[in-house]
């Protein structure tokens, strides 16, 4: 299959990386202090140095949008690493949207259970080691270059003997998964890189499945039809495994119940045996009610945005629910330790709030359902006069289904490009704004910084006085776009 771009980072099904919270960083992270002693800044620039090499030794392997559909390589490797996937309990995670944040979700819950985790997602927004997180923490530099030297060896004997070499996403996959063994850990929450069966973090035997939404994406990849890419997604379901359903449009809820009748695995669906009861706006996010599969769990705050992540979250619950045995006679969560894990949530890049005055969000939504869900949350939850839109798309994505989506709440837009090939060029992203906005509405700039900065004028020229309020900047349409102004925005 030919290679859909050069660089290491693809659009995941909503992919969601992460970003270590202000106070936990790892020491090797922190910048380099004019009053350190030299050898310890030394010691940060060889560490610095290390890892810069290595991602560039992983950056020159096959991208993850290039696809050869077999597991072999990555079972090839995890073979002769000895299994490390097999060494801990995981819980897996697909669908097309909400996988990184339900995730983050659901590493809180366990740790908040005093488990050490290991999570691993994708694609980052900023840093490649952000993919392997312990203990809830992306691993530090120091430590990525580590597990990358101790798996390389393997690696290069697994690429000797494979028709095709490793691929960037399964050679990481396989470094995630070593990682967490070395540990050690007590359970692993994966997300999938892109579908299901084929994808590389599917040598896992997980004991709980999670489907979260499934919509058309990736469909040169996948299938043109929401049926074809559940079939694909299907594939992480295993015997005997509890299914955890996100509420499915009709034509996927019918292949998942069919697997995992085939297969022999547990299912609970969203709406029936566990869900959202109630939900109410709260400042900064929103204050629910949550039926789990063992009790109901109220006065549940989460400091996020929008109806989409209150599913999330009843997903989450539900998972750690059957991940500690419900309907076995356990799963039954303490409703403080839920209330004091959702609380401390947090999904960078997701309707994330990075400037006041005016407010601008950053938001990673990269397909039509991904940009209705955000579009739908700012309706909601912000009072916006005067919204200006940052857009930056791949090319091999439904960039008109996003910018049709995001049309409704956005008075207008400025239309850019982020730093990877795979960008849409902005001429031809502004000629589709234009047929979406109008050409009035569209404003073309060739660089995100510039079209940041643009985007932030228009909004306060977009009101008689921009010191009341009501006017707000959303930076969007990729993950990339998504990274890379949260760099700009919040350093």
């Amino acid at each position: 299959m030919p290679a859909l771009s050069e660089g290491g980072r693809s659009e995941g099904d909503c992919s969601e990386g992460g970003r270590a919270r202000p106070g936990r960083a790892e020491e090797t992270s922190r910048a380099v202090r004019e009053d350190e002693p030299m050898s310890t800044r030394q010691g940060q620039d060889g560490i610095e140095a290390e890892y810069r090499a290595v991602e560039g030794e992983l950056l020159r392997r096959w991208p993850e949008t290039r696809l050869e559909p077999s597991r072999d390589r990555i079972e090839d490797l995890v073979d002769v690493l000895g299994s490390p996937q097999r060494s801990y309990p995981s819980i897996h995670i697909t669908g097309t949207n909400g996988k990184t944040t339900t995730a983050r979700m659901i590493d809180e819950l366990l740790r908040a259970l005093n488990l050490r985790t290991g999570r691993y997602t994708s694609p980052h927004l900023e840093e490649m080691r952000e993919r392997i997180c312990l203990d809830g923490e992306p691993i530090s530099r120091e430590r990525f270059v580590e597990v990358y030297r101790d798996v390389q060896p393997f690696a290069e004997l697994v690429d000797k003997r494979q028709p095709f070499p490793l691929s960037f996403f399964e050679m990481i996959t396989g470094m995630a998964y070593a990682a967490f063994a070395d540990a050690p850990v007590d359970a692993a929450v994966v997300e999938v890189g892109l579908g299901g069966t084929w994808d590389s973090t599917n040598v896992i035997d997980a004991q709980v499945a999670v489907v979260t939404p499934i919509s058309l994406d990736h469909t040169h990849l996948l299938g043109d039809t929401v049926e074809e890419i559940a079939w694909e997604k299907a594939g992480i379901i295993k015997a005997g495994a509890l299914v955890v359903l996100a509420q499915q449009p009709l034509e996927a809820a019918q292949v998942l119940l069919r697997q995992a009748a085939e297969v022999g695995a547990t299912v609970a669906r969203e709406g029936i045996e566990f869900g959202v009861m109630d939900r109410q706006l709260a400042v900064g996010g929103q204050q629910l009610v949550i039926k789990g599969l063992s009790q109901e769990y109220d006065d549940v705050y989460l400091p996020l945005y929008g109806v989409h992540q209150a599913h999330n979250a009843a997903c989450a619950i539900a998972a750690v629910e059957a991940f500690l045995g419900a309907g076995q006679g356990g799963g039954t969560l303490e409703p403080q330790i839920v209330r004091e894990a959702m609380a401390a949530v947090r999904s960078p890049g997701r309707l994330e709030v990075v400037r006041r005055s005016p407010t601008v969000l950053i938001d990673a939504a990269h397909n039509p359902g991904g940009a209705l869900a955000t579009a739908e949350a700012v309706a909601e939850e912000f009072s916006f006069d005067h919204l200006v839109g940052v857009i930056a798309a791949m090319r091999d994505k439904d960039v008109r289904g996003v910018l049709e989506a995001f049309e409704p709440v956005l008075a207008e837009v400025v239309v850019t490009r982020n730093s990877t090939e795979r960008a849409m060029p902005v001429a031809e992203l502004a000629a589709i704004a234009g047929d979406v906005f109008g050409p009035e509405r569209v404003t073309p700039v060739d660089r995100l910084d510039d079209a940041i900065e643009r985007a932030i004028g228009l909004a306060e020229e977009g009101v008689p006085d921009a010191s009341l309020g009501g006017t707000g900047v959303l930076i969007t349409g990729s993950v990339v776009t998504a990274g890379e102004a949260g760099r700009l925005l919040r350093h």
